[in-house]
């Protein structure tokens, strides 16, 4: 067997289920859960009708790079969203349809570290666990960059050493950031890729939460758009990962893209051919009326604002919680330890919550995820209002 397999530590929600083993939650409640970011507004009419109606090519084997309408439909909804220039972006070179980001994060480290030099991979601390299971698995130690309250929730990159600049081979960024939903800004992006050119490593920016944000006008910058307002027409070293997921609230359509370096990519596809990871045609076509369409993404915005303002309002007061930047989680701050926090919440009012603890990693003693808990809302908004009021309760009665 692969040793490395024995580096990878439970997944959160193993962890969780262990955590409320020996729990009888109150009887009197019914279960809410606020833990898995799983989006749960309706997937709209028009992308089922586009799966159903070619399912006749279920008789077809699909090709790893994609149909050619299905990858200009990307680059054009990239350019238009990310404001780059017209034609930066070749379908053919520089756009990957993947199975969902998941997979993709996750392959992007086997296909380019290389394991004889001693290789880091750069990560945020909270952390989504596919980062650190790939850099394990590719011969790399992850190098923990934590986000925390002083920092604004932003990778501390002014923490790395030099030396550590040098080792690094591939640096994840989550912006938004999962849990935090911190968004990092375009001089942090622009000295990212500077860093990349000056110590030869690939970005690969995890921007799957990009489309939920609280405000029309400036909705997150994007990897690519930093680098091209700064003449890295080419996206050298860069690399973006978008799913369908939590912007068309499809996670079962396992649907997104890896677009930027031309180069990169077409090593990346190399590696998926021999993968085998061909997204199947009626998917490729559902997602073609996914990435054209906007009014159903500007429609889930409005649901997420709706729960924001009023589960904010209810809480105002009981617990330290602020708005996130984007993306649809709370971090909030506990009374007590993270993990007594979760376990009494739920025996006493069975709403379940993630400890941040269970999302981040001690370093030095440290842990960024210390008393903190991750609540999505991604519930309908009952249920949502529901939680808020039971969590209020709670901590009213510590």
């Amino acid at each position: 067997m692969n040793p490395d397999l024995d580096r990878l530590q439970p997944y959160p929600f193993q962890k969780l289920a262990d955590l409320f083993a020996d729990i009888s939650p109150n009887p009197d409640r019914d279960a809410i859960s606020l833990t898995i970011g799983e989006p749960k507004h309706p997937t709209p009419h028009f992308i089922s009708e586009a799966l159903l109606s070619h399912l006749h090519n279920l008789s077809v084997y699909p090709t790893t790079k994609g149909i050619a309408p299905l990858r200009q439909v990307i680059a054009d909804w990239l350019t238009r969203r990310f404001k780059l220039p017209a034609g930066s972006l070749a379908p053919e070179r520089q756009i990957l349809p993947v199975n969902g980001t998941r997979e993709a994060l996750f392959a992007i480290a086997q296909a380019v570290v290389e394991r004889s030099s001693s290789p880091l991979v750069m990560m945020p601390n909270p952390f989504y666990q596919i980062y650190e299971g790939a850099a394990f698995l590719a011969g790399a130690e992850p190098r923990f960059i934590p986000c925390d309250k002083r920092h604004g929730f932003l990778p501390a990159f002014e923490q790395v050493r030099p030396e550590e600049w040098d080792r690094c081979q591939l640096l994840y960024l989550c912006s938004p950031g999962n849990p935090t939903g911190a968004v990092i800004d375009r001089p942090r992006l622009e000295k990212l890729i500077q860093l990349a050119e000056r110590h030869d490593f690939i970005i690969a920016a995890d921007e799957c939460y990009s489309e939920i944000h609280f405000d029309e006008v400036q909705p997150p910058l994007g990897l690519l758009q930093a680098a091209a307002n700064m003449g890295n027409s080419s996206f050298k070293r860069c690399l973006v990962f978008h799913s369908l997921s939590k912007r068309s609230n499809a996670p079962g359509l396992r649907s997104g893209f890896v677009a930027g370096d031309a180069e990169i990519i077409e090593k990346f596809f190399a590696y998926r051919t021999y993968h085998g990871c061909a997204m199947p045609l009626q998917t490729q076509f559902a997602s073609i009326a996914a990435w054209k369409d906007e009014r159903h993404v500007q429609e889930n915005r409005r649901l997420y604002r709706e729960k924001f303002d009023a589960v904010l309002k209810i809480l105002d007061g009981s617990l330290k919680v602020q708005r996130p930047d984007a993306g649809f989680y709370l971090w909030a701050k506990t009374p007590t330890s993270d993990t007594e926090f979760a376990r009494e919440l739920y025996r006493l009012e069975h709403v379940s919550v993630l400890p941040g603890s269970f999302l981040s990693r001690t370093v030095d003693g440290y842990n960024p995820g210390a008393n903190r808990v991750r609540m999505a809302l991604v519930a309908p908004l009952d249920e949502c209002l529901d939680a808020a009021q039971r969590i209020k309760r709670f901590v009213q009665g510590i």
